[in-house]
């Protein structure tokens, strides 16, 4: 019988994918609010996405890094 799959390492895997779009969607509503307070029409919510986009990035690698030490 094959061993079991690491439960936890899919899930976090699987999260994955949830955290790019979650994350640039945070971002673009921060910046879009804030863009409507301020009256900055798209500069702040530009800005945020991109905070967003790197955000995103930031989760990737930690979660890939702390599979890799498992290892």
């Amino acid at each position: 019988m094959p061993p079991a799959p690491d439960k936890k390492k899919w899930v976090d895997y699987s999260t994955i994918g949830l955290m790019f779009p979650s994350s640039i969607l945070v971002g673009f509503v921060i910046g879009y609010f804030l863009d409507k307070w301020l009256k900055t029409d798209p500069v702040l919510t530009v800005i945020f996405i991109i905070y967003g986009i790197l955000a995103g990035f930031v989760n990737l690698f930690a979660v890939s890094r702390s599979h890799e030490k498992k290892k």
